[in-house]
């Protein structure tokens, strides 16, 4: 063997070597790189620990699958990308893409299958070329872990955006529906929710969906106040194994007895979520032959007990520019009813305009006669997470609230110095006891004047957690408008609220993740597709061609000589 070879050889067995180095290495150290500007593959600390938490097989289909329309080929194609991420860090983690209509014969069962279990499809619109057809999609999935099961939403519904917008707000929000949907399936309940009852709040049918919701991730149950009466401090002490406090829509007079032991469960670290109308008025009282009625304060008895913590909640109405669409009947009176679309300013439209976590990426909120809130200054932290547009004012009460009031006409100048009222404000710090320096309603060893940091979170009105009720007296989503056929994010916004009140392992700090996801522009794609065709292919070819036909000449006159 020459000295040359030798060295060849030598060099080989290195290099091979090498490798066998690195590889055993590798198998101990584990670690992907992402490439991305937004670091879209880059799982987050809350989600890697609750990948942790999966010790057995979990199980997953996803009905992204088939002949589907471009945007939700991109929807897939993100999906897919995020589930091999997930199962990269846990190989219990099992998916696998379904088409629920691939056999015609069993597609009507599959279908049916879906819909009893939530997974409700949506029919889009596919325009190729200028040619429409319609599409049915089922934007789910589900998860199956240790016989429990849990669905997995992957598309985001967002009112009055396109196909594409929806498209990417439902990337930017993929990561926190899937480690949502993970943490509840392998996670154990462990935090208590109580919906305080016994001062005329929501029945439990009004809020049904938002209570299904809950009860999804922690244990929930009624709490009423009516034991306040004979047994205070046992009221009390059963309040406080509790978490969170839900007050939805209170519309009766609170005793200060009552009001003790709400500020002790405050003081004492209790969340509580408030949702509270200083005004009585109800939408349903305006459906009568005047269509109108009067709307007039509601003493709750409550306002002592809210100044002492920083805020305030007006007996005043917001009326907003940007308001919710209402069907009315128009027409002379004995013709045929028509109905037509009209503006209701008293239930305005909400889209956050904050950067906090409770809000980023939702879409519109539907509010029913809201009312200002004001913050006061007492050390603690306030943060306004919805407020009214910049074109709406307040309307004190008592006022008569009138049908006819959509036909007005208004003007910019209306609203001078008027808008962004707040309408939903966090409340982050140690509270002090309203009853501190006071005599208390009862006798109580154990009172704290001034409490743990802790917080608490107020909305000025009651009906946003309010689902309707169809013709038979079943709940409807909540969110959805049956008068105007909408769907709006108050679902999402209200458990965002329980979550990031209960510290529910961070999962709100996911949706605060921003995502760039470029789409093609179909009508700039439509407009210039033979030039596109050209660039894209034919370019390609044409010097593919020239450079053989240059190559083939040079070599021709190299070798003619």
């Amino acid at each position: 063997m020459t000295t040359s070879n030798k060295n060849n050889l030598k060099s080989l067995l290195i290099v091979v070597a090498l490798l066998l180095v690195l590889n055993v290495f590798s198998g101990y150290f584990f670690h992907r790189f992402d490439l991305t500007n937004d670091k879209r593959y880059t799982l987050s600390t809350i989600s890697l620990n609750i990948i942790k938490q999966v010790q057995n097989p979990l199980y997953v289909k996803i009905y992204l699958q088939g002949d589907l329309p471009a945007e939700f080929k991109r929807l897939q194609s993100e999906t897919r990308d995020l589930f091999e991420e997930f199962q990269a860090y846990n190989k219990n983690i099992v998916f696998e893409f379904v088409d629920p209509l691939e056999n015609e014969d069993e597609s009507m069962d599959n279908i049916k299958n879906l819909y009893q279990k939530g997974l409700t499809p949506i029919n889009i619109t596919v325009d190729d070329k200028g040619k429409q057809s319609q599409a049915m999609v089922f934007p789910w999935a589900i998860a199956v872990y240790n016989n429990k099961e849990v669905n997995i939403p992957l598309l985001k519904n967002i009112m009055g955006a396109s196909t594409t917008q929806k498209v990417i707000g439902s990337v930017q929000h993929l990561e926190y529906s899937i480690a949502d949907a993970i943490n509840k399936i392998t996670k154990e309940k462990q935090k208590k929710v109580a919906v305080i009852k016994g001062n005329g709040e929501l029945q439990d049918v009004q809020i049904a969906k938002f209570l299904m919701q809950v009860r999804e991730s922690y244990h929930i149950g009624p709490f009423t106040l009516d034991s306040v009466a004979k047994n205070p401090m046992g009221s009390l002490e059963a309040l406080q194994k509790y978490d969170l406090a839900i007050i939805a829509k209170p519309t009766e007079t609170f005793t200060d007895s009552e009001k003790q032991v709400l500020d002790q469960f405050i003081v004492n670290g209790g969340k509580t979520l408030w949702l509270v109308d200083q005004v009585n008025m109800e939408m349903d009282s305006l459906y009568n032959d005047s269509g109108a009625t009067l709307a007039f304060p509601r003493d709750l008895n409550l306002n002592d007990m809210f100044f002492k913590y920083g805020f305030r909640i007006n007996p005043d109405l917001v009326k907003d520019e940007q308001g919710s669409p209402i069907k009315l009947a128009t027409g002379d009176p004995g013709s045929s009813a028509q109905f037509q679309d009209f503006n209701w300013k008293f239930a305005p439209q909400v889209y956050p305009i904050s950067k906090h976590p409770i809000v980023k990426n939702l879409g519109g909120i539907k509010f029913d006669f809201a009312n200002p809130i004001d913050t006061l200054k007492n050390g603690i932290k306030k943060t306004v997470l919805l407020q009214s547009s910049r074109y709406s004012k307040k309307i004190g009460s008592p006022v008569e609230i009138n049908l006819s009031s959509v036909a007005e006409t208004t003007s910019p100048n209306d609203y001078l110095s008027k808008g962004n009222i707040p309408l939903s404000v966090l409340l982050e710090g140690s509270f002090h006891s309203m009853f501190e320096n006071r005599v208390l309603p009862f006798e109580q060893k154990t009172f704290e004047a001034k409490g743990q940091a802790n917080k608490m979170i107020v909305i000025s009105d009651g009906d946003l957690i309010r689902n309707q009720l169809d013709k038979n007296f079943q709940p409807v989503e909540l969110g959805y408008d049956q008068r105007s056929g909408n769907l709006y994010d108050n679902k999402d916004f209200l458990m965002n609220c329980v979550n990031y009140l209960l510290d529910d392992n961070g999962l709100i700090n996911i949706r605060s993740k921003d995502l760039e996801l470029p789409l093609l522009d179909k009508k700039k794609v439509y407009e210039s597709y033979t030039t596109t065709q050209f660039i894209t292919i034919g370019l390609p070819l044409f010097i593919l061609a020239l450079f053989g036909v240059v190559f083939t000449f040079l070599r021709k006159k190299k070798y003619a000589k």
